[in-house]
């Protein structure tokens, strides 16, 4: 069974950057795509970005392009989220998931697709 641990949320000031962590453990495999997503309070689950399992292949949301950058260490077992110029309206409990049904070059931000889940970690930016 894997597991999923997510870290590095907090409080930042608009404009600041935070990195968040993806960390597994359990039985592991590196054919896992990961992608990170995030809820607002009364707003659907929004898949933001993903990451192939060979790291090749990343796509984000539009709202976070240009912001954001995913990647992942497979050595660690680590998925990392770099979120820089973050404005109030990325405050969200961020989630990241796994899903083994993409090829190793290819992911998508469907958050149907993916199987396991983290507990998620808060990120409120807020002056």
């Amino acid at each position: 069974q894997l597991q999923l641990v997510e870290s590095g949320g907090g409080l930042v000031q608009p404009g600041g950057s935070l990195r968040l962590s993806c960390a597994a453990s359990g039985f592991i495999r590196d054919d896992y795509s990961i992608g990170w997503f995030r809820q607002a309070p009364g707003k659907e689950r929004e898949g933001i970005s993903c990451i192939s399992s060979s790291g090749t292949s990343t796509h984000y949301a539009d709202s976070v392009k240009g912001r954001f950058t995913i990647s992942r260490d497979n050595a660690e077992k680590t998925v990392y989220l770099q979120m820089n110029s973050l404005k109030p309206e990325d405050t969200a409990v961020y989630y990241c998931a796994a899903s083994r049904i993409y090829s190793s070059t290819y992911c998508d931000r469907n958050k149907y697709d993916y199987n396991y889940w983290g507990q998620g970690t808060q990120v409120t930016v807020s002056s």
